[in-house]
């Protein structure tokens, strides 16, 4: 574990979003919280042979360890997400080509979403982390509802090639799980989390514009 340095203000509760999602930051605006920075971390999010709760909490790890060296005065806050079908992780579709397969997988079928979130605090070296799970229905997609949705290029950079907040939720027949977990973030985890290490989350800090 990296250590991380004794913030000199311990009044100061800044925190630092590992994440260059959009979805994660309007997660975060929506409980009041409106990161200090945002850095995105350049980290490796190859697939390896692992069950997708330590891929997910593995990726998020690595992402909180990286802004938090670089950032030891502050708190830090990562996530991570992977969608699967069957025993396959879907990343992050890299060409057309490959979100038109993810679609056609997701298709008719469900799967599951697993998201990690990593958050560590200036005044203690430990990182906490929790995953949560998911579990998402889609209707069978014919080939002209896949083509519509590649035409609306939802599918850029998100997990699985689709947003369930976006254009993509009227393909969803139901889920089960963390609607907010699904998106990127999971917010009631995420502030237990936020909490147990002693960051403010209060109505009050709605509509500030930072800690």
């Amino acid at each position: 574990m990296v250590g991380i340095k004794q913030s000199a203000n311990k009044e100061e509760y800044r925190l630092v979003l590992a994440s260059q999602s959009p979805q994660r930051r309007e997660l975060l605006e929506q409980i009041g919280i409106i990161p200090h920075e945002i850095i995105a971390p350049n980290v490796d999010e190859a697939v390896e042979k692992l069950q997708p709760s330590a891929y997910v909490e593995r990726t998020a790890h690595k992402k909180l360890m990286t802004v938090a060296e670089m950032r030891p005065d502050c708190f830090c806050l990562a996530a991570d997400t992977a969608v699967v079908v069957g025993r396959k992780i879907l990343g992050k579709p890299d060409n057309i080509a490959e979100a038109r397969h993810f679609l056609q997988l997701l298709s008719g079928r469900r799967h599951q979403v697993f998201t990690a979130v990593a958050v560590i605090s200036p005044h203690n070296p430990r990182a906490l982390s929790r995953i949560v799970r998911s579990r998402v229905k889609f209707r069978a997609l014919t080939s002209q509802m896949i083509d519509d949705y590649i035409a609306a290029n939802e599918w850029q950079g998100r997990a699985g090639g689709y947003a369930i907040q976006g254009y993509g939720g009227q393909y969803i027949t139901w889920i089960t799980g963390s609607y907010s977990g699904i998106m990127g973030l999971p917010l009631f985890e995420t502030t237990q989390l936020l909490r147990g290490l002693g960051f403010p989350i209060t109505a009050n800090n709605l509509g500030n514009q930072s800690f």
